[in-house]
């Protein structure tokens, strides 16, 4: 029988890092299932191919960001049930996102497969990546499902303070997919083709796996089949705490979308080099991520339970810890970018347009250490409505005119391009830590009670 990991009480900086660290490397191993695909590609195919996984990828991430956001609203629900010490209810919590998602990845599955040309043409990918580009997301949008059900499974473990399971889940996944792509790139010259292929096939591999592990396990609370259906009430909390985390990152990765078809339209070079820049920036963003999602489920414990200062404390702890971390990876960043490149393109003119993108991204690097932490704190009280305004607030009105502004200046930087990302990432700071304030006159004014 699985048991609940309790955040509520004891100390706070130690389990929140030994519960961050799981999370930390399933997503860096996730992050590596498009990565590896860029890096074998790169290794064996042309520039063309490059810029098609990097624009294919980019589209299916942006997916998986979506679907991410929206278990979101699983992994707070669930939380906050444990917290308050409702197991019972939590089974149909369970029941009610399995039946959620369930329809979700039906529906994703046949919009992408017949939008995929559309979308190569929103992005507009480079005419000789065209074609390979529809070819990446056709393959990859026929495994939305198991995109869907690996996240659902993920915010159910991390709802129960679980965030091992997932990890050695995507970890095999992971091994398998770099697998998958030096036999069908490296070997049958699938190129584009095969680096999809190998991706879907890992993802069903990691979702298999943790079914096994939670029917050998089993759960800490009543669950049954009956549980699978429509409950009206907790399918609409789960939706209305997942639906703004999930059209925020929708919309922002909608923004970082436009500024790569920006990009794109600059050529080949450059659209190869900011794709290399971007896979980097996937794996550097991964700490404050991982603190955000660790703080979701630590602070949704705790406001069930009714312990918002210490919600507060394990606020400050990961916004520490993030920053220690992320000093170093700024460094690389910012003075290393040509070796980080070169992981993931032999071509000298890519490696020198990826690095000069990275010297802005090593900026945000720092300050997403304080934003992400907010996020997953004010995801946790359930306040996600907020998330959702200023996430849109800073994408639309910051990120994508400053871009677009700096791509006109000539000759085009792509530092200053870059630039746009730390712009609307100090907005965003500013934003949360008003409302912060706001919460904390809220809290002093009705006595701890926040309910939104």
């Amino acid at each position: 029988m699985a048991t609940v990991h309790s955040f509520t009480q004891g100390k706070i900086l130690s389990p929140l890092l030994r519960f961050s660290l799981p999370i930390l490397m399933a997503l860096l191993l996730q992050a590596m299932y498009g990565a590896a695909d860029l890096l074998i590609v790169g290794q064996f195919n042309s520039s063309a191919d490059v810029s098609a996984v990097a624009t294919g990828s980019q589209i299916m991430q942006t997916l998986t960001t979506v679907i991410t956001g929206l278990s979101m609203g699983t992994t707070i629900l669930l939380a906050q049930k444990i917290g308050q010490g409702r197991q019972k209810e939590a089974g149909k919590v369970i029941g009610s996102g399995i039946f959620l998602f369930g329809m979700i990845a039906l529906v994703l599955t046949l919009v992408v497969e017949l939008a995929a040309g559309p979308l190569a043409s929103l992005m507009q990918a480079p005419a000789e990546a065209f074609d390979k580009t529809v070819e990446y997301v056709r393959i990859c949008s026929a495994g939305t499902v198991f995109i869907v059900a690996y996240n659902v499974l993920g915010s159910i473990f991390r709802g129960l303070g679980d965030s091992k399971t997932p990890l050695l889940a995507v970890l095999i996944a992971c091994m398998l997919n770099i697998a998958g792509d030096l036999l069908f790139v490296g070997v049958f010259g699938m190129a584009t083709g095969g680096a999809a292929l190998a991706t879907v096939l890992a993802q069903s591999v990691s979702v298999i796996l943790c079914i096994w592990i939670i029917r050998r396990r089993g759960l800490p609370f009543p669950f049954a089949l009956s549980d699978i259906r429509f409950h009206r009430e907790l399918v609409g909390r789960t939706a209305r705490l997942g639906a703004p985390i999930a059209l925020q990152d929708f919309l922002v990765s909608i923004s970082f979308l436009v500024i790569l078809a920006i990009v794109n339209s600059l050529g080949v070079i450059v659209s190869a080099g900011v794709g290399v820049a971007e896979k980097l920036c996937a794996f550097i963003m991964l700490v404050p991520s991982a603190f955000s999602q660790a703080l979701s489920a630590f602070v949704g414990q705790n406001v069930g339970a009714g312990q918002h200062a210490r919600a507060r404390r394990s606020l400050v702890c990961g916004m520490a810890s993030s920053f220690v971390i992320s000093l170093f990876l700024a460094y690389l960043s910012f003075f290393h970018g040509d070796m980080l490149a070169r992981i993931f393109s032999n071509d000298d003119p890519v490696i020198l347009a990826a690095a000069e993108y990275l010297k802005a991204y090593a900026i945000d690097t720092l300050l997403v250490s304080f934003l992400f932490c907010f996020i997953g704190y004010f995801n946790g009280y359930g306040s996600t409505r907020f998330v959702m305004l200023q996430g849109i607030l800073g994408a639309f009105f910051v990120r994508i005119p400053v871009s677009f502004f700096m791509s006109q200046l000539k000759p085009v930087s792509l530092f200053l391009v870059g630039l746009a990302t730390p712009c609307s990432t100090s907005v965003q700071i500013l934003l949360c830590v008003g409302w912060f304030l706001l919460l904390l006159r809220r809290e002093k004014q009705r006595g701890g009670d926040l309910a939104q």
